[in-house]
């Protein structure tokens, strides 16, 4: 696939700062989250949008097995149910200098989600998973910005955003032993902007958003550049298939760091047809 520049706008800009779409049938379609408002959006037929409000930061979320959402907030988890309430589990930690950011679940229903420092302090983020028993574990440490996380079509592999680094990483997977053997797949140019959100489509390859690189990449997994998908603002947040074919590319932006006279189209959703398939969203299995 070869530099695209076809991309469609999807929604209105109505987030702040987008990020972390997923595509639920349960759902009826694609919800992201507006982080830093606190709020799950959700496009309806009509590509508007509706959010309901979960907490001061919604960071992440993931469909569950018996209906509803497992949500990522400031501090922890956030699960809910099929009747539409929201039922807020124990805070991970107290520390009000720190946040959750972004995660997914792996193929065996568990929700991992990574951390960073408001402040984005070097290596004070890491990485938790809430068990389907509501129990939360810590992982691993030494993360500065914990991004974009997604699995091989096999499970044997995670790849996993750092955005500070600049590297996109691969870990080996293992239900019972976890993530292993980290290695670099990629390192992205400063140039091309920050690895932020990214997903796995049904070949294996690698989607990465760069932020503040108006692009979204696809990654082989030798690690070589497969395509180029442009975008008409900078701050490119995260990505996720869906339609009911799986073969749309959604795409989240922000505001963040922009002026408030620039790029009027920041804060959309956008979506593009790229001619292979993702793959049906991990679901939490609690």
């Amino acid at each position: 696939m070869a530099c695209v520049t076809s991309v469609e706008q999807f929604t209105d800009p109505v987030a702040f700062h987008a990020e972390g779409p997923v595509w639920s049938p349960a759902w009826g379609g694609l919800r992201y989250v507006d982080m830093f408002a606190g709020d799950v959006l959700s496009v309806s037929n009509d590509n508007s949008v509706t959010r309901r409000h979960v907490g001061k930061v919604a960071a992440a979320l993931r469909p569950r097995a018996s209906g509803g959402a497992v949500i990522a907030v400031e501090r922890g988890f956030v699960l809910e149910e099929t009747d539409g309430s929201f039922r807020e589990l124990s805070e991970v930690w107290d520390d009000p200098t720190l946040r959750m950011n972004d995660g997914g679940c792996d193929p065996q229903g568990r929700f991992f989600c990574g951390s960073l420092a408001y402040g984005f302090a070097r290596g004070r983020g890491s990485m938790y998973r809430l068990d389907p028993d509501g129990s939360v574990s810590f992982v691993f440490a030494g993360a500065t910005i914990s991004n974009g996380l997604d699995w091989s079509p096999d499970g044997r592999l995670a790849y996993y955003n750092d955005t500070a680094t600049q590297q996109v990483f691969v870990f080996d997977y293992d239900a019972q032993r976890g993530f292993s053997n980290r290695r670099t797949l990629v390192e992205i140019p400063n140039d091309k902007g920050s690895p932020d959100g990214l997903t796995v489509d049904s070949e294996g390859c690698v989607w990465v958003a760069l932020y503040a690189g108006s692009a979204v990449h696809r990654y082989r997994p030798d690690g070589a550049l497969d395509g180029v998908v442009e975008l008409p603002v900078t701050q490119v947040t995260a990505c996720t298939f869906g339609g009911e074919d799986l073969g749309t590319l959604f795409i989240t932006t922000t505001r963040e760091n922009l002026p408030s006279d620039v790029q009027p189209q920041a804060g959309a959703v956008f979506s593009f047809r790229p001619g292979v398939r993702g793959r049906p969203a991990n679901v939490f299995a609690g």
